[in-house]
């Protein structure tokens, strides 16, 4: 899916034209983009979590030359789907049952 069949999508479900739809979509994930470049983290409930993640100096070597270096810390953008998102995509129903004032995911197939 790229971004145009997004918007395309949009337009239809709620009724706006394609212009509009397109600039609602510009505005979220440049908004998603702002935060995520600040080094924040991006949550949406039922969907995943966007995360900035530091990675340290590490050792490597050149596969050409085989010659010991140093790769650079950086970040790195990590996403983390949701339980519910994994459950869809796996056609899974996860029920939460009590078990001692305890809520645990039970896996139902569909």
């Amino acid at each position: 899916m790229t971004k145009a069949d997004i918007v395309e999508r949009v337009s239809e479900k709620i009724g706006v034209t394609k212009k509009e739809s397109q600039d609602l979509v510009e505005s979220v994930l440049s908004l998603l983009k702002n935060t995520l470049e600040a080094g924040e983290d991006v949550k949406i409930s039922g969907f995943g979590k966007f995360e900035v993640k530091q990675k340290k100096d590490r050792r490597g070597r050149n596969p050409q030359t085989g010659e010991a270096i140093t790769i650079e810390a950086r970040q790195i953008l990590s996403f983390k789907p949701s339980t519910l998102l994994k459950a869809a995509i796996n056609r899974v129903d996860y029920r939460v049952v009590s078990v001692n004032r305890k809520h645990h995911p039970l896996p139902i197939q569909l």
